[in-house]
């Protein structure tokens, strides 16, 4: 079992065939579902077996990623695939981090949090709009075996908020080097690029 702090190598394989993605957010589990594609797996969301959503108690990605893939692993008699990702903003001290989908509230509404992002590097004079995303990914079996891997993507904040596509706070993020924002983005330049997509390429490699 990889543990936190642990270089992860994985000492397991997974073979095709049906994998929860242990997520009740249709864009996670969309995204997901297109970087599994290529490789034989079919993905099913907790949302559709009716799984309920584990309080996330973990103070980490990786340790909220472990317990929503070891819950959904339990109760499915399946592998399962949980990610915890985040926005964490350099001036606000990391946050919202950890609590990213809380900052949308219970209507789950991203406006709202992206607001909530831009009030808070308001309140001082310029402040430095530096951020990067997180992505720790989770791959449990039902006998309680883990892998974790984790992705980062670098950027910078803008405002107002630009593009349709992608989800949560992706229409203010604008990676290093960059000319849209995760927003603005068709999926395939995203998953070339982002938190996720780095931290499934590690996945990949040691898993499938």
């Amino acid at each position: 079992m990889s543990g936190e702090g642990d270089t992860p190598q994985a000492i397991r394989k997974l073979s095709p065939g049906r994998l929860v993605i242990a997520s009740h957010n249709a864009g996670k589990v969309r995204e997901i579902a297109e970087l599994l594609g290529p490789y034989g797996i079919e993905p099913v969301s907790a949302g559709e077996l009716d799984l309920p959503e584990p309080e996330e108690t973990g103070t980490t990605f990786v340790a909220n990623a472990e317990l929503k893939a070891l819950q959904a692993a339990d109760l499915s008699g399946l592998p399962a695939l949980a990610d915890d990702s985040g926005l964490c903003v350099d001036a606000l001290g990391g946050d919202p981090g950890i609590f990213s989908a809380r900052w949308a509230g219970d209507a789950k509404d991203f406006d709202l949090a992206m607001r909530l992002v831009e009030d808070r590097l308001n309140e001082e004079p310029d402040m430095p709009r530096a951020a990067h995303f997180v992505c720790a990914l989770a791959l449990a079996w039902p006998d309680g075996h883990v892998e974790w891997f984790e992705g980062r993507v670098d950027g910078t904040l803008v405002w107002p908020p630009r593009g349709g596509n992608g989800f949560g706070y992706d229409a203010m993020f604008l990676p290093i080097g960059g000319e849209q924002t995760f927003g603005e983005m068709d999926a395939a330049a995203k998953h070339a690029i982002s938190h996720r997509a780095d931290a499934f390429r590690q996945l990949v490699a040691a898993v499938l």
